[in-house]
């Protein structure tokens, strides 16, 4: 089992989207930040308008590939808008049937270490909500620390959940992940 990560070409739009979106009630969408109400895309707007305005060819967004197969992405994002030192990464696997098999794990060891090599930061950041145990166990898996606990402020399913904010600093990640300094 090979996983790697790739920039999504304009020739992959259409199996992209097949893969990401075309169930618009896919399981995922049950844990990426589902209090924010976002409609998948059609394949038409997709294809059309935003893969390739904010998928295609994007440096803070990479395809993960389990050997020759698309199952997910990895994102970066500026918390700080255009001032670009608060760097935030996330990641989803698609299909729930690869959840569970250490394929998060290993893909977002790469993405931070990649965004580490490429954006001279010091500190890399995560955020999700109290309802998704599996994402806040992947980030203290890979030695990330919770820093902020915002109280009450994500709103779901009739309930307010917690924002929880990771993150690691650039000399703790290389001191626990030294194999990938270089």
């Amino acid at each position: 089992m090979e996983i790697t990560l790739r920039p999504l070409t304009h020739d992959q739009l259409g199996a992209f989207w097949q893969v990401a979106f075309s169930d618009p009630h896919a399981e995922w969408t049950k844990w990426n930040g589902p209090y924010f109400h976002e409609e998948t895309p059609t394949r038409r707007e997709f294809l059309e308008d935003i893969g390739i305005n904010e998928f295609q060819d994007n440096p803070t967004r990479q395809v993960i590939w389990l050997d020759d197969k698309m199952i997910g992405m990895v994102s970066a994002y500026f918390d700080d808008g255009a001032l670009l030192r608060w760097l935030d990464v996330g990641i989803t696997i698609y299909d729930e049937r690869l959840w569970h098999q250490g394929i998060g794990t290993a893909a977002l060891r790469l993405w931070i270490t990649h965004m580490f090599k490429v954006i001279n930061l010091p500190h890399i950041g995560l955020t999700t909500w109290s309802g998704n145990e599996r994402m806040m166990g992947l980030a203290e898996k890979l030695g990330l620390q919770m820093e902020a606990r915002v109280r009450q402020v994500r709103y779901w399913q009739g309930r307010y959940w917690d924002s929880i904010r990771y993150g690691v600093l650039r000399d703790e990640w290389f001191a626990r992940h030294p194999d990938t300094e270089g």
